[in-house]
């Protein structure tokens, strides 16, 4: 897996200049793989998560019907885990070094990742937010933990680390979330995150608030994104750019710094794909 480690906006334009015919060579490679395609198809590759090779299930749900959204899929047939899911289940290894016994907070409980992880780690605590179905902390019949990022239960350095994928948009205060799992992690430990990323913005995209009165004001267009628990998806307040690196150090992290990786021998495809890591 090629990674590359970038601190800001700057770093990140001086990485594009050097990687410029390396993206077109993925490209050609990409492009090559669904060339022809109109259905479903598999592409052969090394799970991470299942060490082993398997045939990567493919389709073209989530995409503009020509182009594969890579990100989406790439689904292993073992772990039932996307393309994005297993990188993020390889660099909690090799990015974030996450031992055994060490306590980990993910802000999901019902996916195949949640799954995954409660069986390679011995002490994985998951949630969803259930809004008032339940008292936030309390499970649900299900046994699905309801917590908000904003308002959470745990006390002050309960984790080790945090792992939250593409929920912070969905906040209209993102940063008061973001000092919340500040609050709730360990001195020294690690946070990885993902959100809608635009790299060629520096300040953050505002799609919505919320006004004096908690109404919605749409700033673009409504968008809404998957949602597990919510079949009419959850709206996306923000669009992030590259000043979100300053913004989550402001909340309590000592460094903060954006992943870019691209793997054909584990197919994390998509030209190049973008995580954020940040230390307490």
């Amino acid at each position: 897996m090629t990674i590359h480690r970038i601190s800001s906006f700057k770093d990140y334009r001086q990485h594009q200049q050097r990687m410029e015919q390396i993206y077109q060579t993925r490209h050609s490679y990409e492009q090559s793989l669904q060339a022809g395609k109109s259905d479903n198809f598999a592409v052969a590759g090394f799970s991470y998560p299942a060490r082993a090779v398997v045939d990567f299930q493919v389709g073209f749900a989530w995409s503009d019907g020509a182009n594969v959204n890579w990100r989406e899929w790439l689904i292993c047939p073992v772990t039932h885990l996307n393309n994005r899911m297993r990188a993020a289940v390889q660099l909690v290894d090799s990015e974030l070094g996450v031992l055994p016994n060490e306590s980990i907070y993910i802000t999901e409980q019902i996916t195949p990742l949640f799954r995954h992880l409660s069986k390679s780690f011995n002490n994985v605590v998951g949630s969803e937010f259930l809004g008032n179905e339940v008292p936030l902390g309390a499970e649900d019949s299900r046994g699905v933990r309801n917590e908000d990022l904003t308002q959470l239960t745990f006390s002050d350095s309960s984790f080790d680390c945090l792992l939250s994928f593409d929920c912070f948009e969905h906040m209209p205060d993102f940063e008061s979330g973001m000092r919340e799992v500040s609050r709730v992690i360990k001195k020294g430990g690690r946070m990885l995150w993902s959100v809608p990323f635009r790299n060629d913005l520096v300040c953050n995209l505002r799609r919505a608030s919320c006004g004096s009165h908690g109404e919605i004001i749409h700033h673009e267009l409504p968008e809404y994104n998957g949602d597990p628990l919510n079949a009419s998806g959850c709206l996306c307040f923000t669009h992030f750019g590259w000043e979100v690196l300053e913004q989550v150090k402001r909340s309590g992290f000592s460094d903060v710094y954006a992943i870019t990786y691209w793997s054909d021998v584990f197919c994390y495809l998509g030209i190049e794909q973008i995580v954020f890591i940040a230390i307490k």
